[in-house]
């Protein structure tokens, strides 16, 4: 069974960083397109980036130079590297793949 976990999320201050993985079990990460997108309270889901099955990574323009996906084949985990946080980047983060999507992970950014 293909299942996603997202973790790693939280509350930061403006200008910190967060690191969010998205475990994968029932289907391997390598070879997969993995994408994260963000859903802030009152909005529709926002597409942030994809990771490609050959390893190519596309980002929207709101976070285009701060944030990174990758993708650790050994522990079979995507990642979503975050840094420069503002607070419009407050939103429940969500991995999805093989058609399955995660449950979530909240990230707030606020002083």
């Amino acid at each position: 069974e293909v299942q996603l976990v997202e973790s790693g999320g939280g509350l930061v201050q403006p200008g910190g960083s967060l690191r969010l993985s998205c475990a994968a079990s029932g289907f391997a990460v390598i070879g997969s397109t993995i994408t994260w997108n963000r859903q802030a309270p009152g909005t529709g889901l926002e597409w942030v980036s994809t990771i490609y099955s050959n390893g190519v990574t596309v980002y929207a323009d709101s976070i285009k130079g701060r944030f990174t996906v990758s993708r650790d084949n050994a522990k079979n985990t995507a990642y979503l590297q975050m840094s420069a946080l503002k607070p419009e980047d407050t939103a429940v983060y969500y991995c999805t793949s093989r058609g399955r999507r995660g449950q979530g992970t909240q990230v707030t950014v606020s002083s």
